[in-house]
């Protein structure tokens, strides 16, 4: 049976199981979008295109499917460059359909035409021109598989106008078959075995977990793992989540895990840089070294043998030199780690790592994350507690990028994997908006609460309309300080005080913008205010922005100054 080209690009979707797609139509792409309505798959019409890329994101980081997005030609397709890039820093699945002029003007400067493939060549896992509707459905295949496989990543499928119309055969294949693609997923056991002897006889271990945790589902193996050997967790921005950060007391409450050390680097805790900077083995998992992480290279940890899991062969020795590489699934490596220590146990609390725990105890309470509490002023680290203890575990989290980012890794306490999503490889503000949006697509069932700076929501706030229109519930949390706030911080601290361009005055009344847009708007301007505000907003089935007027010149901290390791904390 002939189809069109828009045709079997819907057949396809439907045998990858695609339920959404988030786009925004144009010339080169309103041939499948006349054939959408003839198929059961849902339509996001975002107000931006970057914003349907990070609503893509956002539903795969939440979900574990392949997100999708669609665009047309031209600067539809080069406002999704953004979220590629996104995507492709922290790994996550991903297939953008661009529209492209007819292939006989490629190459012409035609109306809206430019070379999407060689713009996001460096920031994909692999793009495709679609030049003959006899090789889409084999392409469509391969992306998906290649979006999903290995180390995740988001891919392109540029689709010409005269490719979509045209009719060809539909068959979709079974299998793919990519010569010289071939991810390692077993971890190699002599390799592991190695690593197993390293912590088996360590004093001081500690386990540093990245986002592999949460993309491979290991968390649970990275937990029992942990409890097993008593070696101490720390998680990077990305791997918040992947152990959990408190634990059921006798009582039945909640209290700190007592191997958890929080996140470690630029806004790490104190405990955590102190005990990567002193340990004699770290097991790295699904983890890239980011710099953020490790400060100076030259002076991380200097005592440590370093082993490292990770399924992407070139993310290991990269940043970090690595004594023992595990190249393989996360999941796959951390059962061979269970499976020896099952076997072989070895005396896992004696005296000194008794010692080392005691000594991570110690510099904890020495050096807790805290900050000064306010009658008069909203602090914004006192949000972030209250949104914890008022929306419970299930809640999705999404960040934009900025001093709230931080305050959300280090005082917003995650048990659960995929439930902070979050910018961390780009660092890309307007992000943490349209994510919850894909999020709640992937959840609807779910609280999902973006926590924002007023600088950041202002990137990519027009997709409020999208929430609207579409009956999408989500909570939008601002901390509203009128700056710019991580650059400010740096001012302060690194530049004499020179605030150039970091003051946001002029920002809209968002309370007045949200009622604009048809959402509910809700403000607090008073530290007595803040819990009733969040009780009301996560109570309302509509999209809510809760604008916090919060300490302007609050900083975070600990912060490890650019060039220094991170053992030379600023701490107040």
């Amino acid at each position: 049976m002939k189809l069109k080209g828009a045709q079997i690009f819907f057949e396809c979707l439907k045998k990858e199981g695609v339920e959404v797609v988030f786009g925004f139509p144009g010339g080169a792409v309103l041939d499948i979008y006349h054939e959408m309505t003839e198929h059961n798959i849902r339509h996001i019409l975002v107000r931006h295109e970057q914003g349907a890329a990070h609503m893509a994101d956002g539903y795969a980081r939440a979900s574990g499917r392949v997100g999708v997005c669609l665009v047309t030609s031209g600067p539809g397709a080069t406002n999704t460059v953004t979220g590629i890039a996104t995507a492709y820093m922290d790994s996550v699945p991903m297939v953008a359909f661009t529209g492209q002029v007819p292939t006989p003007l490629i190459g012409d400067d035609a109306f809206q035409e430019v070379d999407i493939i060689g713009i996001t060549r460096p920031c994909t896992k692999h793009s495709y021109l679609v030049r003959d509707v006899n090789d889409l459905a084999t392409v469509i295949k391969e992306a998906f598989y290649l979006a999903r496989t290995g180390r995740p990543g988001p891919v392109v499928v540029d689709l010409p106008k005269d490719v979509i119309q045209a009719q060809a055969d539909f068959k979709y294949p079974k299998k793919v078959d990519l010569p010289g693609y071939r991810p390692t997923v077993e971890a190699h056991s002599g390799q592991v075995r190695k690593a197993c002897q390293l912590l088996a006889k360590s004093k001081s271990p500690v386990i540093f977990a990245g986002g592999g945790i949460i993309i491979s589902e290991s968390s649970g193996e990275l937990t029992r793992l942990a409890r097993l050997i008593q070696a101490p967790v720390t998680c990077s921005l990305l791997g918040l989540g992947g152990f959990p950060a408190t634990t059921t007391s006798a009582e039945g409450g909640r209290q700190p895990d007592p191997l958890w050390l929080g996140m470690p680097g630029m806004h790490g805790t104190y405990q955590a840089n102190m005990a990567i900077s002193h340990a004699d083995v770290i097991l790295a998992v699904g983890v890239r070294f980011d710099d953020r992480v490790t400060g100076k290279i030259s002076t991380f940890a200097p005592k440590a043998k370093i082993v490292h899991i990770d399924i992407d062969p070139t993310s290991i020795s990269k940043n970090v030199d690595v004594d023992v590489p595990i190249v393989g699934d996360c999941k796959n490596a951390l059962l061979q780690f269970l499976e020896f220590f099952e076997k072989e146990p070895i005396q896992r609390v004696g005296e000194a790592r008794v010692q080392w725990l005691d000594q991570i105890a110690r510099w904890e309470k020495e050096h807790p994350l805290t900050y000064s509490p306010s009658q008069e002023l909203i602090k914004p680290q006192y949000v972030i507690e209250k949104i914890h203890e008022i929306a419970g575990e299930e809640a999705i989290i999404t960040t934009e990028v900025g001093q709230h980012q931080m305050w959300t890794a280090q005082f917003y306490k995650f048990n659960r994997p995929r439930t902070l999503l979050t910018s961390g490889g780009l660092g890309t503000m307007g992000y943490g908006f349209p994510a919850a949006i894909g999020a709640q697509v992937a959840f609807p069932d779910k609280l999902v609460i973006d926590i924002a700076g007023d600088g950041s929501i202002q990137m990519n706030i027009q997709e409020l309309c999208t929430a609207v229109c579409n009956n999408i519930p989500v909570k939008v949390v601002i901390i509203n300080n009128t700056y710019l706030g991580l650059p400010r911080q740096w001012q302060e601290l690194f530049y004499e005080k020179n605030y150039s361009g970091s003051c946001m005055e002029g920002s809209p009344d968002f309370v007045k913008l949200a009622e604009a847009y048809g959402a509910v708007g809700l403000r607090a301007e008073r530290p007595d205010q803040v819990e009733a505000v969040l009780r009301k907003g996560f109570s309302i089935n509509a999209p809510v922005f809760m604008d916090f007027t919060v300490a302007a010149e609050e900083n975070v901290y600990p912060i490890v100054p650019p060039g220094k390791s991170i053992t030379d904390m600023l701490l107040t």
